[in-house]
Protein backbone atom coordinates (compact mmCIF):
# COMPACT_ATOMS: atom_id res chain seq x y z
CA UNK A 1 0.00 0.00 0.00
CA UNK A 2 2.88 2.10 0.55
CA UNK A 3 4.47 1.83 -2.38
CA UNK A 4 1.35 2.41 -4.52
CA UNK A 5 0.76 5.52 -2.40
CA UNK A 6 4.40 7.00 -3.32
CA UNK A 7 3.94 5.92 -6.58
CA UNK A 8 0.88 8.02 -7.04
CA UNK A 9 2.72 10.87 -5.99
CA UNK A 10 5.26 10.26 -9.14
CA UNK A 11 4.92 12.44 -12.08
CA UNK A 12 3.99 10.39 -15.53
CA UNK A 13 7.55 10.50 -16.42
CA UNK A 14 8.63 8.80 -13.10
CA UNK A 15 5.75 6.34 -12.52
CA UNK A 16 6.97 5.41 -16.58
CA UNK A 17 10.51 4.78 -15.47
CA UNK A 18 9.22 3.16 -11.97
CA UNK A 19 7.43 1.11 -13.92
CA UNK A 20 10.52 0.28 -16.29
CA UNK A 21 12.73 -0.24 -13.22
CA UNK A 22 10.17 -2.92 -11.39
CA UNK A 23 10.08 -4.60 -14.96
CA UNK A 24 14.09 -5.36 -15.64
CA UNK A 25 14.18 -6.37 -12.35
CA UNK A 26 11.58 -8.93 -12.35
CA UNK A 27 13.66 -10.21 -15.05
CA UNK A 28 17.23 -12.22 -14.86
CA UNK A 29 19.81 -10.09 -16.31
CA UNK A 30 18.07 -7.06 -14.81
CA UNK A 31 18.51 -8.80 -11.27
CA UNK A 32 21.63 -9.76 -12.11
CA UNK A 33 22.87 -5.52 -12.76
CA UNK A 34 21.47 -5.26 -10.05
CA UNK A 35 23.50 -7.28 -7.52
CA UNK A 36 26.66 -6.19 -9.87
CA UNK A 37 25.37 -2.15 -8.76
CA UNK A 38 25.08 -3.60 -4.97
CA UNK A 39 28.54 -5.39 -4.91
CA UNK A 40 30.13 -1.91 -6.30
CA UNK A 41 28.23 0.40 -4.14
CA UNK A 42 29.28 -2.07 -0.94
CA UNK A 43 32.89 -0.59 -1.79
CA UNK A 44 31.94 2.35 -0.10
CA UNK A 45 30.14 0.94 3.25
CA UNK A 46 30.61 2.58 6.22
CA UNK A 47 31.38 -0.13 8.22
CA UNK A 48 34.54 -1.79 5.99
CA UNK A 49 37.82 -3.00 6.77
CA UNK A 50 40.31 -2.26 4.21
CA UNK A 51 42.29 -4.96 6.24
CA UNK A 52 39.74 -7.82 5.57
CA UNK A 53 38.80 -6.92 2.06
CA UNK A 54 42.33 -6.66 0.54
CA UNK A 55 42.80 -10.27 1.76
CA UNK A 56 39.82 -11.02 0.08
CA UNK A 57 40.29 -9.57 -3.17
CA UNK A 58 43.96 -10.71 -3.44
CA UNK A 59 43.18 -14.37 -2.37
CA UNK A 60 40.34 -14.48 -5.41
CA UNK A 61 42.95 -12.60 -7.39
CA UNK A 62 45.42 -15.69 -6.92
CA UNK A 63 42.64 -18.33 -7.20
CA UNK A 64 41.26 -16.84 -10.69
CA UNK A 65 44.70 -16.05 -12.09
CA UNK A 66 47.44 -17.76 -10.60
CA UNK A 67 46.12 -21.17 -10.23
CA UNK A 68 44.31 -21.53 -13.91
CA UNK A 69 48.17 -20.12 -15.47
CA UNK A 70 49.21 -23.56 -16.66
CA UNK A 71 46.64 -24.72 -18.71
CA UNK A 72 46.19 -20.95 -19.78
CA UNK A 73 49.89 -20.93 -20.82
CA UNK A 74 49.28 -24.02 -23.02
CA UNK A 75 46.47 -23.04 -24.56
CA UNK A 76 47.67 -19.66 -25.89
CA UNK A 77 51.26 -21.12 -26.97
CA UNK A 78 49.29 -23.92 -29.33
CA UNK A 79 46.77 -21.11 -30.39
CA UNK A 80 49.56 -18.75 -31.23
CA UNK A 81 51.65 -21.33 -33.00
CA UNK A 82 48.28 -22.03 -35.12
CA UNK A 83 47.53 -18.27 -35.82
CA UNK A 84 51.09 -17.30 -37.12
CA UNK A 85 51.51 -20.51 -39.00
CA UNK A 86 48.15 -20.43 -40.66
CA UNK A 87 48.74 -16.20 -40.93
CA UNK A 88 52.48 -16.21 -42.36
CA UNK A 89 52.16 -18.91 -45.22
CA UNK A 90 48.69 -17.87 -46.08
CA UNK A 91 49.27 -14.07 -46.95
CA UNK A 92 52.77 -14.71 -48.08
CA UNK A 93 50.92 -17.12 -50.71
CA UNK A 94 48.63 -14.26 -51.67
CA UNK A 95 50.77 -11.76 -52.04
CA UNK A 96 49.36 -9.97 -48.72
CA UNK A 97 52.57 -9.89 -46.31
CA UNK A 98 51.65 -6.27 -45.44
CA UNK A 99 48.46 -7.03 -43.98
CA UNK A 100 50.15 -9.60 -41.29
CA UNK A 101 50.32 -7.20 -38.38
CA UNK A 102 47.16 -5.99 -38.62
CA UNK A 103 45.42 -10.15 -38.61
CA UNK A 104 47.44 -10.90 -36.05
CA UNK A 105 46.30 -8.16 -33.71
CA UNK A 106 42.62 -8.44 -35.13
CA UNK A 107 43.14 -12.31 -34.39
CA UNK A 108 44.84 -12.77 -31.20
CA UNK A 109 45.33 -9.46 -29.03
CA UNK A 110 41.97 -7.96 -30.08
CA UNK A 111 39.29 -10.79 -30.05
CA UNK A 112 39.62 -14.65 -29.37
CA UNK A 113 42.63 -13.87 -27.38
CA UNK A 114 40.40 -12.28 -24.86
CA UNK A 115 37.60 -14.10 -25.71
CA UNK A 116 39.58 -17.77 -24.78
CA UNK A 117 40.78 -16.20 -21.20
CA UNK A 118 37.55 -15.28 -20.54
CA UNK A 119 35.90 -18.89 -21.58
CA UNK A 120 38.71 -20.77 -19.36
CA UNK A 121 38.46 -18.58 -16.23
CA UNK A 122 34.40 -18.84 -16.87
CA UNK A 123 34.68 -22.59 -17.17
CA UNK A 124 37.09 -22.99 -14.19
CA UNK A 125 37.10 -20.30 -11.70
CA UNK A 126 33.67 -18.98 -12.32
CA UNK A 127 32.21 -22.49 -11.75
CA UNK A 128 34.01 -22.82 -8.89
CA UNK A 129 33.38 -19.85 -7.43
CA UNK A 130 29.51 -21.10 -7.73
CA UNK A 131 29.93 -24.07 -6.22
CA UNK A 132 32.14 -22.55 -3.27
CA UNK A 133 29.35 -19.79 -2.52
CA UNK A 134 26.30 -22.28 -3.40
CA UNK A 135 27.45 -24.62 -0.43
CA UNK A 136 27.31 -21.52 1.77
CA UNK A 137 23.69 -21.00 0.77
CA UNK A 138 22.61 -24.44 1.46
CA UNK A 139 24.22 -24.74 4.57
CA UNK A 140 23.15 -21.33 5.56
CA UNK A 141 26.38 -19.80 6.27
CA UNK A 142 24.58 -17.03 4.09
CA UNK A 143 21.85 -16.65 6.47
CA UNK A 144 24.55 -16.46 9.07
CA UNK A 145 26.24 -13.63 8.14
CA UNK A 146 23.69 -12.20 7.81
CA UNK A 147 22.00 -12.42 10.96
CA UNK A 148 26.08 -11.38 12.89
CA UNK A 149 25.65 -8.20 10.43
CA UNK A 150 27.92 -8.82 8.12
CA UNK A 151 26.36 -8.16 4.34
CA UNK A 152 26.78 -11.35 2.38
CA UNK A 153 27.35 -8.81 -1.15
CA UNK A 154 30.06 -7.35 0.71
CA UNK A 155 31.91 -10.45 1.85
CA UNK A 156 31.02 -13.18 -1.21
CA UNK A 157 30.20 -10.82 -4.16
CA UNK A 158 32.14 -7.48 -4.23
CA UNK A 159 36.11 -9.53 -3.51
CA UNK A 160 34.79 -11.85 -6.17
CA UNK A 161 33.84 -8.79 -8.72
CA UNK A 162 37.37 -6.75 -7.88
CA UNK A 163 40.00 -9.98 -7.83
CA UNK A 164 38.17 -11.51 -10.68
CA UNK A 165 38.55 -8.77 -13.02
CA UNK A 166 42.09 -7.78 -11.74
CA UNK A 167 42.92 -11.41 -12.41
CA UNK A 168 41.14 -11.46 -15.93
CA UNK A 169 42.86 -8.31 -17.44
CA UNK A 170 46.40 -10.20 -15.99
CA UNK A 171 45.52 -13.27 -17.96
CA UNK A 172 44.80 -11.54 -20.79
CA UNK A 173 47.68 -10.26 -21.21
CA UNK A 174 49.57 -13.22 -20.43
CA UNK A 175 47.41 -15.03 -22.79
CA UNK A 176 48.21 -12.75 -26.03
CA UNK A 177 51.85 -12.26 -24.95
CA UNK A 178 52.39 -15.68 -24.80
CA UNK A 179 50.41 -16.73 -28.06
CA UNK A 180 52.92 -14.43 -30.09
CA UNK A 181 56.12 -14.57 -28.15
CA UNK A 182 55.99 -18.41 -27.41
CA UNK A 183 54.04 -19.28 -30.09
CA UNK A 184 56.47 -17.62 -32.32
CA UNK A 185 59.81 -19.78 -31.05
CA UNK A 186 57.24 -22.78 -31.56
CA UNK A 187 56.73 -21.91 -35.23
CA UNK A 188 60.34 -21.33 -36.02
CA UNK A 189 61.11 -25.18 -34.58
CA UNK A 190 57.71 -26.53 -36.55
CA UNK A 191 59.86 -24.57 -39.84
CA UNK A 192 63.43 -26.28 -38.72
CA UNK A 193 61.41 -29.68 -38.14
CA UNK A 194 60.15 -29.53 -41.49
CA UNK A 195 63.15 -28.05 -43.43
CA UNK A 196 61.03 -24.76 -44.93
CA UNK A 197 63.52 -22.39 -43.26
CA UNK A 198 64.37 -21.43 -46.80
CA UNK A 199 60.97 -20.74 -48.36
CA UNK A 200 59.62 -18.69 -44.91
CA UNK A 201 62.02 -15.86 -43.92
CA UNK A 202 60.04 -15.15 -40.40
CA UNK A 203 62.00 -13.22 -37.85
CA UNK A 204 61.06 -12.07 -34.56
CA UNK A 205 61.78 -8.33 -35.78
CA UNK A 206 59.48 -8.05 -38.92
CA UNK A 207 56.56 -9.61 -36.58
CA UNK A 208 56.88 -7.93 -33.44
CA UNK A 209 57.37 -4.70 -35.65
CA UNK A 210 54.55 -5.39 -38.23
CA UNK A 211 51.94 -6.01 -35.00
CA UNK A 212 53.20 -2.84 -33.46
CA UNK A 213 52.34 -1.03 -36.51
CA UNK A 214 48.85 -2.16 -36.92
CA UNK A 215 48.41 -1.13 -33.19
CA UNK A 216 46.00 1.42 -32.64
CA UNK A 217 45.09 3.83 -29.97
CA UNK A 218 41.33 2.02 -29.90
CA UNK A 219 42.97 -1.49 -29.41
CA UNK A 220 45.11 0.00 -26.15
CA UNK A 221 41.47 0.92 -25.03
CA UNK A 222 40.05 -2.30 -25.49
CA UNK A 223 42.69 -4.28 -24.41
CA UNK A 224 41.98 -2.70 -20.96
CA UNK A 225 38.07 -2.65 -21.00
CA UNK A 226 37.53 -6.05 -22.34
CA UNK A 227 38.87 -8.08 -19.89
CA UNK A 228 37.55 -5.81 -17.24
CA UNK A 229 34.14 -6.24 -18.59
CA UNK A 230 34.37 -10.13 -18.92
CA UNK A 231 35.43 -10.38 -15.51
CA UNK A 232 32.56 -8.36 -14.17
CA UNK A 233 29.91 -10.69 -16.32
CA UNK A 234 31.90 -13.88 -14.92
CA UNK A 235 32.36 -12.90 -11.24
CA UNK A 236 28.40 -11.62 -11.19
CA UNK A 237 26.61 -14.47 -13.02
CA UNK A 238 28.32 -16.99 -10.95
CA UNK A 239 27.64 -15.39 -7.27
CA UNK A 240 23.67 -14.64 -9.03
CA UNK A 241 23.65 -18.59 -10.11
CA UNK A 242 25.75 -19.50 -6.14
CA UNK A 243 22.85 -17.15 -4.59
CA UNK A 244 19.67 -17.96 -5.79
CA UNK A 245 20.09 -21.34 -5.86
CA UNK A 246 17.28 -23.78 -4.24
CA UNK A 247 17.93 -25.36 -0.47
CA UNK A 248 18.75 -28.52 -2.33
CA UNK A 249 22.29 -30.25 -2.65
CA UNK A 250 21.64 -31.80 -5.78
CA UNK A 251 20.93 -28.29 -7.53
CA UNK A 252 24.44 -27.42 -7.15
CA UNK A 253 26.01 -29.01 -10.21
CA UNK A 254 22.96 -27.84 -12.12
CA UNK A 255 23.50 -24.37 -11.40
CA UNK A 256 27.04 -24.27 -11.68
CA UNK A 257 26.69 -25.70 -15.27
CA UNK A 258 24.22 -23.21 -15.81
CA UNK A 259 27.00 -20.04 -15.03
CA UNK A 260 29.62 -21.68 -17.03
CA UNK A 261 27.15 -21.52 -20.31
CA UNK A 262 25.11 -18.38 -19.39
CA UNK A 263 29.02 -16.66 -18.87
CA UNK A 264 29.73 -18.21 -22.27
CA UNK A 265 26.98 -16.21 -23.88
CA UNK A 266 27.35 -12.85 -21.68
CA UNK A 267 31.01 -13.01 -22.95
CA UNK A 268 29.69 -13.26 -26.37
CA UNK A 269 26.91 -10.83 -26.64
CA UNK A 270 29.43 -8.30 -24.81
CA UNK A 271 32.12 -8.68 -27.29
CA UNK A 272 29.52 -8.33 -30.25
CA UNK A 273 28.37 -4.99 -28.19
CA UNK A 274 32.00 -3.70 -27.70
CA UNK A 275 32.80 -4.61 -31.61
CA UNK A 276 29.95 -2.30 -32.02
CA UNK A 277 32.62 0.68 -32.37
CA UNK A 278 34.82 -1.23 -35.03
CA UNK A 279 31.69 -2.30 -36.99
CA UNK A 280 30.96 1.33 -37.13
CA UNK A 281 34.35 2.75 -38.28
CA UNK A 282 34.65 0.05 -41.00
CA UNK A 283 31.23 1.17 -42.12
CA UNK A 284 32.45 4.67 -42.74
CA UNK A 285 35.62 3.87 -44.06
CA UNK A 286 33.99 1.93 -46.82
CA UNK A 287 31.93 4.60 -47.50
CA UNK A 288 34.79 7.14 -48.09
CA UNK A 289 35.99 4.43 -50.75
CA UNK A 290 32.10 4.24 -52.26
Amino acid sequence: MEVQASNKKLTFIGQKFHALGMFLLRRKAGQEVALFLRAVASIFSQNRSFKTDSKNVILQTFFTGVEIFPILFVVATLFGTVVIIEVITLMGKVGFSDVVGGLMVVVIIRELGPILTAFLIAGRSGSSLTTYTGGMVINSEVDALATMGVDPVRYLVMPGLIGGSIATFIMTIIFSSSAIGVGFLMTKVAIALTGNAINLQLTWDYLSTEILKAMTFTDFIFIIVKPLVFGCIITTNACYQAMNIPRDIRQVPKATGKSVIQSFFYIVCADVFLSLFYFLDYFNEISKII
